[in-house]
């Protein structure tokens, strides 16, 4: 678990941050703990501490190890393909890539192939037409409980931004066992516990396998993030910071927390919500990214749509796929705005709920240097429109009239 969508300030019950965000000290609250009162009857949720500071929320997971698998009776596509035919071109560099088994009826386990590179490949034993493509790759399992392939098994592996990359008959390799990877901790500094907290501190053996919500608050109150948290504790003693507060290791700081590299984007966030457009556009690709994850987290619940109207999108600084998204979402709903923020995403937003919904003209402003930009990166290889022309084309089946400005 990583990031959550949504808190109960949108909904009106449970925690209010604000509520909580002032204490009588010289340093300010920047986070909370909140946690689900598990005894009450609506499960509502309940303030377990404030804290000062963190100490581990940025963090790169640390790499799975090196390991070598063979697509059987693969049919490439996309940038799979593009590496099989310029096997020179960054020596088959593939980034991470996601394999999907799918039975009969329905998908049934999810893979991560991290920083993939495509090592060999030679024709297919019992096909000639397909191939056996040897790869290295770290390997995450994300989702699904299979441990054996089912009788007819389907493989469908994607790259990037869900771009289709093929599909095989099987991934020799992929079913070995191996071991969870070693949890990261993180260090609450300056915690103001509840009475909750306090009874975990007293019986810790108790919550080891329970978890948590640590809040971000930025510098109005205001919650711009939340991330889940292990409740297994490591130690709790007297705060560096003084007075009656308490410092907690947790053994377990959650997974997916931001890298430090995006610490730049989280302090322009802390500032307070974006007031002003193009914020995002000095970050690199992976600032942008954990833009839009930032603007997910500030998007309220579901609410009445607008249709109709001129919207203008400012394409300047549009160099890349986050980019794109960051500044269509601003174009729709303003700045600091979500819709979407990759290409599946994207679609579920055109169906509505989050504040603009079609018919309604878009003017894009500078639309040629996305055109430029994205020019080689490809959604979908069997309709082979680069993803500046498949996001048009989405927009305006869609009942969306978009204007062109180059």
């Amino acid at each position: 678990m990583g990031l959550l969508a949504g808190t109960s300030e949108e909904t009106g019950g449970g925690v209010q941050s604000k509520d909580h965000a002032v204490w009588d000290r010289s340093f300010p609250v920047k986070y909370l703990l909140v946690r689900e009162d598990e005894e009450g009857e609506d499960g509502e949720e309940q303030l377990w501490a404030r804290c000062a500071a963190v100490e581990g929320l940025f963090v790169d997971p640390v790499p799975p190890p090196r390991e070598v698998l063979t697509l059987r009776g693969c049919a490439p596509a996309g940038s799979l393909r593009d590496a099989m035919i310029r096997p020179e071109a960054a020596a088959g560099l593939l980034g991470d890539m996601l394999v999907e088994l799918s039975d009969d009826t329905q998908p049934v386990g999810w893979w991560e192939l991290v920083d993939a590179v495509v090592l060999a490949q030679h024709p297919c034993r019992t096909d000639p037409s397909l191939v056996d493509v040897v790869m290295g790759a770290g390997v995450k399992k994300l989702e699904g409980g299979i441990r054996t392939p089912p009788a007819s098994p389907r493989f469908e592996l994607f790259t990037g931004m869900n771009a289709t990359a093929g599909h095989c008959l099987a991934v020799e390799g992929l079913f070995t066992p191996r071991q969870d990877p070693a949890k990261i901790p993180m260090e609450l500094i300056g915690c103001e516990p509840t009475e909750p907290l306090l009874s975990v501190l007293r019986r810790p053996s108790r919550w080891e396998r329970a978890g948590a919500e640590l809040w971000t608050l930025d510098r109005t109150g205001r919650t711009m993030a939340r991330h889940f948290v292990g409740l297994g504790i490591d130690g709790a003693r007297p705060s560096v910071l003084g007075g009656a507060l308490i410092d907690i290791t947790l053994t377990d700081g959650g997974d997916n927390r931001p890298s430090p590299a995006t610490r730049t984007v989280w302090e322009s966030w802390y500032q307070g919500f974006p007031t002003a457009p193009n914020q995002w556009a000095p970050y690199a690709s992976q600032g942008r990214a954990e833009w839009l994850r930032l603007t997910l987290q500030a998007t309220r619940a579901r609410y009445p749509d607008r249709s109709g109207g001129v919207h203008h999108l400012d394409g300047r600084y549009i160099t890349d796929v986050p980019g794109l998204h960051c500044a269509l979402g601003e174009a729709l709903t303003g700045p600091g705005g979500y819709f979407g923020w990759g290409w599946d995403a994207f679609r579920d937003c055109l169906c509505g709920g989050f504040g603009v919904a079609p018919p309604f003209t878009l003017i894009w402003h500078d639309a040629g240097t996305a055109r430029r930009a994205l020019a080689d990166v490809v959604y979908d290889p069997e309709e082979g429109l680069s993803y500046f022309e498949e996001v048009v084309q989405t927009l305006e089946r869609s009942r969306v009239t978009v204007v062109l400005d180059e």
